[in-house]
C-alpha cells in the first residue's frame, strides 16, 4: 500500500514523501512486521551488497520449518545466499539470503532431536 501526504510528512520530518508498505504476519497470527520502501524524496542509497556487519538495519530473521525449501523459494524469486548453510551447536540450521534493497534475511530452522 502507498502512504503519503498529511499523515506521513510530519511523522518522518520530510515534505512530499511517499512510501510503499507491506505488512507480513506469520501463519496463525502473532507479531506483524512492517517493511517500507521510500519512493520519494530521491536519495542516494548505500550499497545493496553491504556486509552483514555494516551499521544500520542489515538483518531481519525468521524461523522456518524447512530451511532448504525456504532457500529454494527465495532463489526462485531472485534472492541468493550470502554464504552457505551452516549449523549452530546442533540446534539451528541457518542461512543468510540477500533480500530486497540489500537487507540480509536470516533464515533459521530448529533441528529436531
Amino acid at each position: 500500500m502507498a502512504v503519503e501526504g498529511e499523515f506521513l510528512d510530519p511523522v518522518i520530518g520530510m515534505t512530499g514523501a511517499r512510501t510503499e508498505i507491506v505488512m507480513l504476519r506469520a501463519p496463525g497470527g502473532g507479531a506483524t512486521l512492517e517493511l517500507s520502501s521510500f519512493t520519494r524524496p530521491d536519495h542516494l542509497p548505500g550499497s545493496p551488497a553491504a556486509p552483514a556487519n555494516e551499521l544500520g538495519l542489515r538483518n531481519v530473521a525468521f524461523e522456518v520449518h524447512d530451511l532448504h525449501a525456504a532457500v529454494e523459494h527465495a532463489a526462485a524469486d531472485g534472492y541468493g545466499l550470502v554464504g552457505g548453510v551452516g549449523e549452530y551447536e546442533g540446534v539451528w540450521r541457518m542461512a543468510y539470503v540477500r533480500g530486497p534493497e540489500g537487507i540480509i534475511v536470516s533464515l533459521a530452522e530448529r533441528i529436531e532431536k
